[in-house]
């Protein structure tokens, strides 16, 4: 039995094609103008859609173990299949956190079990992300973790991070840091600005995630240390890091589709669905952000999917946890309000993204004969708006309920398996 993509506009090495797409094995066995299917095969029609490489997100907080209330592997890993994703980052916050090769071993396992998408852990950079001692990096390394962050507290302490960064180095791993010098935003609920002023709220200063950035590239000058940084906010990071790579440094960034989209202002509401770390910023920002995405200052699209139950969120706006979900409306957010080509969203959501995870010898791949058959079909162009009750998070915690967003999945295969169908998880 094959599954047969039909009608579709490929994303293929040699641009967009027209072509039939034969999954069989697991791999892709044939791409022809016309496909023939039998009766035993699957035929996923995919008229006026594109054929992508399956997305890949370097930022997914799946909660387990330690926060299953508020999602677990499998259904997190549901709702990135839905948005169109073959491959999640698993962030190490948990309880208790990746530190170890057995939390490792479990959150991988537990991945797989759902085999919906894969599933890749993240390890701490410290023990217990306290930033205090270097975990087992070597150890987990051998294990097959290939990116290790304390992502929820940046590294403060630089003489660990720059040990942990001459580890990396030998051990040929990269580091994604969370940019947040903590001196600076206890606290804080919002960017700091007008608006929490007008609201008599703490503010987050922009200075307090471009120090960190700062300090970190000039320890990736020093050691020769691959280094990520997650989440940047704001037009200081977004040109430290153009001015970085012009240097020719080994550092990537990413953005979130809420940094791309969401300004300060929302929180005058006291809605604590808009509290994010770090927070929404300006709309100057935002344009940064944009243009970093655009000139490939920023390598990548990360979700930051941080699902929390209703009860933790509908506490007062200095209380509530910060973060909103990401994956079923990734795709969405982004074409709304960035101008990109088919091979833009690919680059960004997914062939970088596998590069910088360690993944790209099974994702982030254009469609070719032989390839492993991890892709999705997307309706670039589909209007749609945020159900919450269609959400297969385990949490609704998201902003863009009733928003309406550009670009639908319409098929997620994973392996070679049919695992979303016109929007529909099939497990």
């Amino acid at each position: 039995m094959s599954v047969i993509i039909s009608g579709a506009t490929v994303l293929t090495d040699s641009g967009e094609q027209r072509l039939d797409v034969r999954i069989e094995g697991g791999v892709i066995a044939e791409m022809a103008t016309t496909i023939t299917a039998s009766a035993d095969d699957v035929v996923l029609s995919a008229v006026g859609c594109h054929v992508l490489p399956g997305f890949v997100d370097l930022h997914t907080h799946l909660r387990e173990p330690g926060k299953e209330d508020s999602e677990t592997i499998e259904t997190g890993s549901r709702a990135g299949a839905k948005g169109g994703y073959t491959a999640l980052v698993a962030m190490p916050n948990t309880t208790p956190a990746q530190d170890s090769i057995p939390i490792i071993e479990f959150v991988r396992a537990q991945g797989r079990r759902a085999g919906l998408v894969e599933v890749a852990p993240s390890g701490c950079i410290t023990v217990g992300r306290a930033g205090v001692a270097l975990a087992p990096l070597a150890d987990m390394a051998r294990n097959g973790v290939k990116i290790f962050t304390d992502d929820g507290s940046g590294v403060q302490d630089p003489a660990i991070m720059r040990r942990a960064m001459e580890y990396s180095r030998e051990l040929g791993i990269t580091l994604a840091q969370h940019c947040e010098v903590s001196a600076l935003t206890a606290g804080a609920v919002m960017n700091e600005c007008s608006c929490s002023s007008e609201m008599g709220v703490p503010g987050w200063p922009a200075l307090a995630e471009e120090l960190m950035v700062h300090r970190d590239i000039e320890l990736a000058k020093l050691t020769g240390a691959r280094i990520h940084f997650l989440h940047l906010s704001t037009a200081g990071s977004v040109h430290l890091v153009r001015e970085a790579k012009k240097a020719g440094l080994p550092i990537t960034a990413e953005v979130t589709p809420h940094h791309l989209s969401l300004t300060e202002e929302l929180l005058k509401s006291f809605d604590s669905t808009y509290k994010v770390n770090p927070p929404l910023r300006s709309a100057a920002d935002i344009e940064a952000l944009k243009e970093g995405l655009l000139d490939g200052t920023i390598d990548a699209v990360a979700t930051d999917h941080a699902p929390h139950v209703r009860r933790d969120k509908e506490l007062p706006l200095d209380q509530a946890p910060p973060g909103m979900l990401g994956l079923e409306t990734a795709l969405g957010v982004v074409l709304s309000v960035v101008p990109m080509s088919a091979a833009q969203l690919a680059t960004v959501m997914s062939t970088n993204p596998a590069r910088i995870a360690g993944l790209s010898d099974r994702h982030g791949m254009l469609a070719a004969v032989g390839r492993p058959a991890n892709l999705c079909v997307v309706d670039l162009d589909a209007q749609w708006s945020v159900d919450p009750t269609q959400l297969a998070s385990k949490s609704i915690n998201t902003p863009f309920v009733g928003r309406s967003l550009r670009g639908k999945v319409r098929h997620t295969i994973f392996e070679g398996v049919v695992v979303v169908n016109e929007g529909v998880a099939q497990r």
